[in-house]
């Protein structure tokens, strides 16, 4: 069995940075966009997978061994630096592994969850229909990153929705979708291709 660093073509030393660039390179190499309609489609999911469970595997490590010398130091460690797989997480999401992604999400200790987890929570949430649940793990997100305007949109967004949900006023005569309606999937599509 191959162990991550191999994964990914890069040497256990490699710094942080040299390993997420090689995971970006995988990633954009094996993303399912890129075999719509393929006979090779089955494979570059499985590989996608692959690579998104080795980097999330390097990352988790290093955490681990990060919290271990601050452990030693009395210094703290927090999960919004970067130090866990928001990156896998968000591919997952933006390739329909939405079962990945909350996997991932929960692996991360409730101690270490800042804005970034509530917020790929509420996105979660928002893909499988439970719009009452992601508002208000996004608001939750908000609160945490009020400055964030990723979050913001989305929480917006979803308070369009429900505002208009079931109010025969907020559909046009013919049953199309307006302008409001495009305008909100778009930013919900941008939020998640991040």
């Amino acid at each position: 069995m191959k162990s991550p660093y191999e994964i990914l073509g890069v040497s256990p030393n490699a710094t942080n940075e040299e390993v997420k660039r090689a995971y970006k390179e995988l990633a954009k190499k094996y993303h399912p966009d890129n075999y719509v309609d393929s006979p090779l489609a089955d494979m570059a999911e499985e590989k996608m997978k692959e690579v998104n469970e080795a980097y999330d595997e390097i990352l988790r490590q290093r955490t681990s061994n990060k919290k271990s010398a601050n452990s030693n130091t009395g210094a703290g460690s927090s999960g919004s630096n970067g130090y866990y797989a928001y990156d896998g997480i968000r591919a997952a999401i933006n390739s329909g592994d939405y079962r990945t992604a909350e996997s991932m999400l929960n692996n991360i200790p409730q101690t270490s969850r800042g804005a970034e987890w509530f917020f790929l929570k509420g996105c979660i949430l928002v893909q499988r229909g439970y719009y009452f649940d992601a508002t208000r793990y996004i608001d939750r997100a908000c609160e945490l990153d009020p400055n964030n305007r990723e979050y913001s949109m989305l929480r917006d967004n979803l308070r369009v929705q429900s505002q208009s949900y079931g109010n025969p006023n907020s559909r046009p005569a013919n049953g199309g979708c307006n302008m409001c309606d495009i305008c909100s999937m778009l930013i919900c599509l941008d939020c998640l291709c991040r």
